[in-house]
């Protein structure tokens, strides 16, 4: 993903503009309690790019 240019990041949890995204399922528990800590604090205001 690198060589196509993607920004990777090594850790269990990676959130970008209300993308949520994990490794591997080894991360579940961090990756679900990322979503509920997201839901909880409500809609984000939107950033433009």
């Amino acid at each position: 993903m690198i060589n196509a240019g993607a920004n990777w990041k090594d850790e269990k949890v990676v959130t970008d503009k209300g993308l949520i995204t994990s490794r591997h399922r080894g991360d579940l528990d961090a990756f679900l309690s990322k979503i509920i800590e997201e839901v909880e604090e409500g809609r984000h205001m939107r950033r433009a790019a």
